[in-house]
């Protein structure tokens, strides 16, 4: 429906579920239980929803034999496996709040995340490319070479007893998985399902660290129904049904993941595949060949590594039907391909953030293709969104550039134990603001122009680094290209392209200038250019836009216009 202002809201003929994670996981068995839930490829295990259950269920029982209350915390370090999905759930089922710790972390990130949590236990992976989880908890908590499992404590982390690895562990202080598993004993089923009857579907129980492109890690505490909900609507609006089968390559610790991916299955009953433990193109591709894929999820980065594998041709990619591309702006001839050569002619593209549970606008498999190629969606059911000037907060008319607010059931809770940072972010009214630069149309379909704070000004004009970066993938010779800015005594800021090239390509600086001149504005013309095939990214596939231009005037000597 056409309208002259910039808000919509989201319409639906499903309800929300008015139920905590655990009903609706026990409901799902009950109904699916013969069918496959999980299937982990790299370790060779696959689960129907009945074999799930059983492991969820003996798993929450050793939680609340192991002492866990309602309301603790517990902590998940690792990258994708069946230990994980285990723990999302056994988690929800004791009423224990879950935070997802982003598997890239280091000792001094992980130590910030468990004192600002507060986390009571730490479910761990023992190693992980580079990382050994072990070893950097023992070199946080020394006491864990000395003590018996369980029992640890932890000046540095006052509420921190119980570190329990996903496998076997040499460390003293450590649970292997099978001797933690083995507390169940001393839970009954009674003692299980009082207190999964305890649980509210506003209760707090999956805690996500947001750093992303700014740097300082908030904790945004979402509930069942944020969560539940989301991952349901989600798949909803893909047509998903319980004869759909998802690989998932995206990291579980984030929404992409655990929301959209593991809850998104679900609650509809469908499969989830996890084609290896951190993403590797190939894998994906083999998976979804192998297990008869009807759907793929992937950041843009991610569908792009597929798409520009040598044998990329040789997979047999026809059971693909659906998927999402999110995470970061998709490139137009990205999606083309994607629709074509990956046979995903219903992918869809879907726009959000952590602290709204995370999905905001999704692209509709009916919605006109040029609509699906140029723009995040529509407002997703039951959610309400809006642009607002970000100086006056007034709403802006169709058309005009403003920053994108949100409300609705979506919104999490807060940050945690962060009420400064809440009230900057939710305002009195119950809106989200979420620091991106958006325009509606007048069909109410929205594009995300960058974040606020991306945009260039140079010489008094406004520049989004998307316009110039969308023109730049148009080179044949151009694989993907982030544009940012940088100090500039004259103009106050200048532009800086850096550019990465299709396998055995060539191309020069000016090379790269000449493609721009007469074809966009002449202050949109980079100043700079950068050839590089690494670009500082979050695990998730956003591009750290402020490490770019740290980086870029390093390079280029702009030090003193930097300070100036």
């Amino acid at each position: 429906m056409s309208s002259s202002v910039s808000y919509a809201s989201g319409p639906s003929d499903q309800p929300l579920l008015g139920t905590p994670i655990p009903i609706l996981f026990d409901q799902i068995v009950a109904r699916h239980g013969e069918r496959e839930a999980v299937v982990s490829i790299h370790q060779e295990t696959r689960l129907s929803y009945s074999q799930l259950a059983d492991r969820v269920n003996e798993l929450a029982k050793a939680f609340i034999a192991a002492g866990f209350e309602k309301g603790d915390r517990v902590g998940v370090w690792s990258p994708n496996n069946i230990e994980w999905l285990m723990t999302q759930y056994a988690t929800a089922k004791a009423g224990i709040i879950l935070v997802t710790i982003n598997p890239a972390y280091r000792v001094h990130e992980l130590a910030y995340v468990l004192e600002q949590s507060g986390c009571k236990g730490l479910v761990l992976q023992n190693q992980f490319k580079t990382s050994d989880y072990e070893a950097m908890i023992s070199e946080l908590c020394p006491d864990l070479t000395s003590v018996k499992p369980g029992s640890l404590v932890s000046e540095k982390f006052p509420k921190l007893s119980t570190v329990i690895s996903m496998t076997s562990s040499e460390v003293s202080g450590i649970y292997d998985w099978s001797a933690f598993l083995k507390l169940a004993a001393n839970c009954s089923a009674e003692a299980l399902s009082t207190r999964q009857a305890e649980q509210d579907m506003d209760d707090a129980i999956n805690i996500q660290y947001t750093s992303g492109t700014t740097g300082f890690p908030k904790g945004a505490t979402l509930s069942h129904h944020n969560i539940l909900n989301n991952g349901y609507f989600v798949a909803t609006t893909m047509n998903f049904t319980e004869a759909d089968r998802l690989v998932i390559p995206v990291p579980l610790y984030h929404c992409f993941g655990m929301v959209m991916g593991n809850l998104g299955c679900l609650t509809h009953g469908a499969c989830a595949i996890y084609p290896s433990e951190g993403f590797e193109p190939e894998a994906v591709l083999q998976a979804v060949q192998a297990e008869k894929a009807t759907a793929l999820y992937g950041v843009p980065t991610m569908f792009i590594a597929e798409l520009a594998l040598p044998n990329f041709a040789d997979f047999e990619l026809s059971t693909l039907r659906t998927g999402i591309m999110a995470g970061a702006p998709c490139p137009i001839e990205t999606m083309k391909q994607v629709n074509e050569l990956m046979h995903m002619s219903e992918v869809e593209i879907a726009y959000g953030m952590t602290e709204t549970s995370p999905v905001s606008f999704q692209t509709r498999v009916d919605s006109p293709l040029d609509k699906r190629v140029s723009t995040v969606g529509s407002v997703h059911p039951h959610v309400e969104v809006k642009i607002i000037d970000p100086e006056t907060g007034s709403l802006c008319p169709v058309g005009e550039m403003g920053e994108l607010c949100t409300r609705g059931y979506s919104v999490m809770l807060g940050y945690w134990e962060n009420p400064e940072a809440t009230s900057a972010a939710i305002d009195s009214n119950g809106w989200m603001h979420t620091g991106d630069t958006a325009i509606m149309d007048e069909d109410g379909y929205v594009n995300i122009v960058g974040r606020i704070k991306d945009m260039i000004v140079r010489g008094g004009e406004n520049v989004y680094p998307r316009e110039i970066e969308e023109y730049l993938m148009t080179h044949d010779s151009i694989e993907a290209v982030q544009v940012t800015g940088v100090p500039d005594p004259k103009y106050g800021e200048e532009i800086i392209a850096w550019v990465s090239l299709v396998s055995g390509a060539e191309l020069a600086e000016e090379d790269v200038k000449q493609f721009c001149k007469g074809k966009i504005a002449h202050y949109k013309v980079p100043r700079y250019v950068r050839f590089s095939d690494d670009f500082p990214m979050t695990v998730t596939g956003k591009v750290q836009k402020y490490k770019m231009r740290e980086v870029s005037i390093q390079e280029l000597g702009l030090e003193e216009q930097a300070t100036a």
